[in-house]
């Protein structure tokens, strides 16, 4: 039987080429993603444990509020301390805190979401072992500073350049020192990392004289575990330790959750690729067993027993999954340097391929296990037609009826799929989400089930234009393709999850964009909006101050201030400037003017104003607790978060205008008020943001005056509507392509499902294509009739997959409305009929090879065919 199945394999190679390729591209896929996953994840735990690899000890401060500072730290007194007990070998302190570099043109240096600072704290032999230097050395004098490699390469700095560096307290220039590795966890993708002197570190970032935390190392002869009890046994009251394995754990756990999750995402495209290639292989085998037919009746008339037979097909399945499981691991392996490739950032840890036995044996079971399940059925239909049936059979058999236990069991998943995701849609419960998540799964099934009796009335529907680009061929080819309903549901259900995935995407990514593009700059006005860079604390007040001195700019901070209670509501209000507010932000008035913030009364937005029950002219008495630190009162150490109220400030204010707002809005505020007003009960409020208006709009001079006014501080990022746009939604677009980058390898397989149908269906229609071209039709009609029937199937496929897409994408959508408020469906209509067109390309290009085939059918031989 063996050899049997292994002369077969070879006997209908070319029939089975394209099942094994899918199960190779399923296999690619997944080996892939176990590759790229473990090689990250290895690289950023070498990376990790390098990093920590000098740290015995780490000594840090539990207490955030000793010396009036928001960080304690350590003074420098119990540095020295800790370098005296048993078993020290060396004690450093470190400091941390912000730092945004400029290049050379000014302009922030630096692609991840960190710009990081540090001290160098040299030792006796004036290095300091957490740094590798490759050029120069460490900073010694406060006006200089060391930089990593990466971001030196960036900015096109040398040794002795001059950089401009901006911290939360202002900018300033410094002379370039020395440049390092940095290859500990101070640093991740794309961030950068500034050395100053230790002086200059606490002086920016902590308090003079104090450290954040010490790192120690254990003399010879000391354990890292032992060195952790002496210290303990001597730590001052509001310290703490650790040691650096455990610091390393934390850390690796940290830096590979980025890796699993973008593998759990690969692995979840790749189980839909696997998914579309069952159909695929499903259908391959359902044709070559009708086509078998004869072959396998003669076996079991010899004397073969229905059991050997089925092991044998079994066996060819084997086969073939094994062969192509073992051409999908290795190209698996190259795709996972592709993908490193791909998502490769600056910064990102190197990372050589690993490919584990795991990876192995899961690529191998899944590609060989993948084409025994969907072969499985085919085979048991084919072993229940009687061998005397089949040997006189001159065709194979016919179709199983439309309406049977298949279409009712279609019909009841379908019902309950939908029903299951409207409900999910429309219930406020915790889990809708995962409500939406089984119908829609059960809603896939029914409608693959479906697809077949949708094939008759779709095919009927587009006949007038088949017909009208070919009277002839067109007709030809709607025959042809209901001619086996189920095959043809099953190669178009194939393309339709793949587009129901893209579809879907598609209408959630496009009404999250619109939503945020409202949220950010629909109330815009301005020319510019000036936001701290990625990990800047807040800004000021007196960040805007400098403005003042520029002619022609009109600006106003917001200036938010917290613990308000308006007629016992909280509430939140926002200090602007109101003679220029107007130019700055647009604000759609429903009654009263913004002329009445100079009055020192407030406007509020519809949504809250509505919510509370005010009215313009209301008088609403208000109340803020004021902190301590604001009172002048000495703090109490027992205090939560160090604050205790220190009496309570009234008084009241007058609504004067009420407007329309998105309730999620980043610019337009719930409540707006005079910063005068806001002053009076708030000294330090947080400045969300600075709008400036130069006069004369947005331009590269208009930019440089107000940088140059901030003194060029890369710590700012002066916005204008386009950048505020791709700062808050851009990312949507960029993780939408990767999805779609992803979901073209289930569209490869479900093209090479209608390629692979439509080469089948032309072997098993060989004789009547012979007598197609004897009555007088050519090459290029025969070959346009397949491609016809290729843009049918993948009409049906593209359009099910869309319909479903958007159902699905409404659905999750209709979730987020309960917590964003302002978050409206949009169908993107251009981006839908985009993946049609390219599902229908798909389907044609796919027909090319199965048309030539049959334009090729050699008349004499097809017409004595039986």
């Amino acid at each position: 039987m063996f050899r049997t199945a292994l002369r077969n394999v070879f006997a209908h190679k070319a029939r089975l080429v394209m099942t094994a390729f899918a199960v190779m591209l399923g296999v690619t896929f997944i080996t892939g993603s176990l590759v790229y996953g473990d090689s990250l994840n290895r690289a950023a735990t070498a990376r990790v444990t390098d990093a920590f690899r000098g740290v015995d000890v780490s000594v840090f401060s539990h207490d955030t509020r000793a010396g009036g500072g928001p960080r304690a730290g350590v003074d420098a007194a119990t540095v020295a301390d800790l370098a005296k007990i048993e078993g020290v070998r060396t004690a450093s302190g470190r400091v941390n805190g912000f730092a945004a570099v400029a290049d050379r043109g000014g302009r922030l240096l630096g692609s991840g979401s960190q710009h990081k600072a540090g001290n160098f704290t040299p030792g006796a032999d004036g290095k300091d072992p957490a740094y590798g230097f490759t050029q120069g050395s460490g900073p010694t004098r406060d006006d200089r500073i060391a930089l990593d490699e990466k971001t030196a390469a960036k900015g096109g700095f040398r040794l002795g350049d001059t950089v401009r560096v901006g911290t939360n307290e202002g900018a300033a220039s410094y002379t370039l020192s020395g440049i390092f590795r940095a290859d500990g966890p101070e640093t991740s993708t794309g961030d950068s990392l500034t050395l100053f002197t230790d002086a200059t570190a606490q002086r920016l970032f902590l308090q003079s004289g104090r450290f954040e935390s010490v790192v120690l190392t254990a003399a010879p002869g000391t354990s890292a575990q032992q060195l952790l009890g002496h210290v303990e046994a001597k730590l001052p009251q509001g310290l703490g330790a650790v040691t650096g394995a455990q610091l390393a754990r934390i850390q690796t756990n940290l830096a590979t959750g980025e890796s699993d999750t973008m593998s759990q995402i690969l692995l979840g495209f790749a189980a839909v690729a696997l998914f579309v290639a069952t159909f695929l292989i499903s259908n391959t085998f359902t044709m070559l067993v009708a086509r078998r037919t004869r072959e396998l009746a003669l076996m079991r008339a010899v004397g073969a027993s229905r059991q050997q037979v089925r092991r044998i097909l079994l066996t060819e399945t084997l086969l073939v999954g094994a062969l192509a499981s073992a051409a999908g691991i290795a190209l698996g392996t190259g795709v996972a340097l592709v993908l490193q490739s791909a998502f490769a950032t600056d910064g990102a840890p190197a990372a050589p391929l690993v490919l584990t036995p795991t990876t192995v044996i899961v690529a191998l079971l899944v590609g060989t296990a993948l084409p025994m399940v969907s072969a499985w059925l085919p085979i048991r239909r084919a072993m229940a037609i009687p061998p005397v049936a089949a040997l006189s059979a001159a065709e194979p058999a016919a179709p199983a009826r439309t309406a049977s236990l298949r279409t009712g069991l279609s019909a009841a998943l379908a019902l309950t799929g939908t029903v299951a995701v409207v409900y999910g849609a429309l219930s406020t419960a915790e889990d809708n989400r995962l409500v939406i998540g089984c119908g829609a799964v059960l809603t896939l099934a029914g409608a693959i089930g479906f697809v077949p009796l949708l094939s008759r009335p779709f095919v009927a529907l587009l006949r007038p234009l088949l017909t009208r680009l070919h009277p002839v061929y067109g007709d030809l080819a709607a025959r042809n393709t209901v001619r086996d309903p189920r095959r043809t549901g099953a190669t178009a259900a194939a393309l339709a999850i793949a587009l129901t995935l893209a579809s879907g995407l598609s209408v959630v990514g496009a009404s999250a964009a619109r939503y945020l593009d409202r949220a950010t700059v629909h109330d815009f006005a301005a020319d510019y909006l000036v936001k701290p860079a990625e990990g800047g604390a807040g800004l000021t007040p007196a960040t805007a101050a400098p403005l003042a001195k520029v002619p022609g700019l009109a600006f106003s901070p917001l200036n938010q201030s917290t613990r308000y209670r308006l007629a016992g509501a909280p509430s939140v209000l926002t200090g602007v400037d109101p003679a220029t507010i107007g130019r700055l932000l647009r604000y759609d008035m429903v009654e009263g003017s913004l002329d009445s913030l100079a009055k020192g009364q407030i406007a509020v937005a519809d949504f809250k104003a509505a919510k509370e029950g005010w009215h313009v002219g209301q008088s609403l008495p208000l109340e803020r607790p004021k902190p301590q630190e604001e009172a002048g009162a000495p703090q109490d150490a027992g205090a939560p978060g160090g604050k205790q109220d220190a009496g309570t400030q009234r008084g009241s204010v007058t609504i004067g205008a009420i407007y329309r707002a998105d309730e999620q809005s980043n610019l337009l505020p719930s409540i707006t008020a005079a910063d005068s007003l806001v002053a009076r009960y708030d000294p330090t409020p947080h400045t969300d943001g600075i709008l400036i208006d130069t006069g004369g709009g947005a331009d590269r001079a208009a930019l440089g005056k107000v940088v140059r006014a901030l003194g060029d501080n890369p710590a700012l990022a002066v916005l204008d509507a386009a950048d505020l746009q791709a700062r808050e939604s851009g990312g949507i677009g960029q993780q939408l392509n990767v999805f779609y980058a992803l979901l073209s390898m289930a569209l490869a397989i479900a093209a090479l499902g209608i390629a692979n149908t439509l080469a089948m269906s032309v072997l098993e229609r060989r004789r009547e294509i012979g007598t197609l071209r004897a009555l007088g039709v050519d090459r290029p009609g025969v070959a346009r009739m397949i491609r016809l029937e290729a843009l049918v199937l993948g009409a049906l496929g593209a359009s099910v997959g869309t319909v479903l897409g958007v159902f699905l994408g409404w659905a999750l959508g209709h979730t987020l409305q309960e917590n964003v408020v302002g978050y409206a469906l949009v169908i993107p209509w251009g981006r839908l009929a985009l993946g049609v067109l390219i599902a229908m390309a798909g389907a044609l290009l796919a027909s090319l090879w199965p048309a030539r085939r049959a334009s090729r059918v050699d008349i004499p031989a097809a017409m004595t065919e039986q």
